[in-house]
């Protein structure tokens, strides 16, 4: 999909990424990368103790793989300025072998003090293969206006 300006976006646009499956190496790089080793994460044994019965991944990997998910699409390549807020809740866990993706809304679309850029919030929800919304928020983004940069052309 092509970039999108703030002028594009119209309120209850949707997109849907594409899935990726969440493996063990992902657990286990990210416990690695983050330095959270919680046993939950990281121990078999230990986790089948757990309320979950088996190894989870860390919520925040899920927040990590919606947001390089979300990029993929293409829609802020080049047009985003800045990413100003985010919102979320953790609703199931993600299990090793989930194949989740993201389902992203406009949810609000705002002019600011400057006129070669808006605001734009997403409200999204991480789902995995059974439908079921495993987490889910909102993003506010700064996005470059189309009607401004071709101003600036002429």
């Amino acid at each position: 999909m092509n970039a999108l300006y703030f002028d594009d976006f119209y309120l209850g646009q949707e997109f849907v990424t594409k899935a990726r499956t969440v493996t063990e190496a992902d657990v286990v790089n990210f416990a690695a990368l983050s330095w959270d080793t919680n046993k939950l994460h990281t121990d078999v044994e230990y986790a089948k103790t757990t309320a979950f019965g088996e190894r989870i991944a860390h919520g925040m990997l899920g927040v990590v793989i919606h947001s390089g998910l979300s990029q993929m699409l293409g829609i802020l390549e080049g047009t985003i300025v800045a990413f100003l807020e985010m919102t979320w809740k953790f609703h199931l866990p993600i299990r090793i072998g989930d194949t989740i993706h993201v389902v992203q809304k406009v949810k609000e679309k705002r002019e600011t003090s400057k006129s070669d850029r808006g605001i734009i919030v997403f409200e999204k929800e991480l789902i995995n293969q059974n439908g079921e919304k495993v987490q889910s928020g909102t993003t506010t983004v700064l996005v470059k206006r189309r009607d401004q940069m071709n101003n600036n052309m002429e």
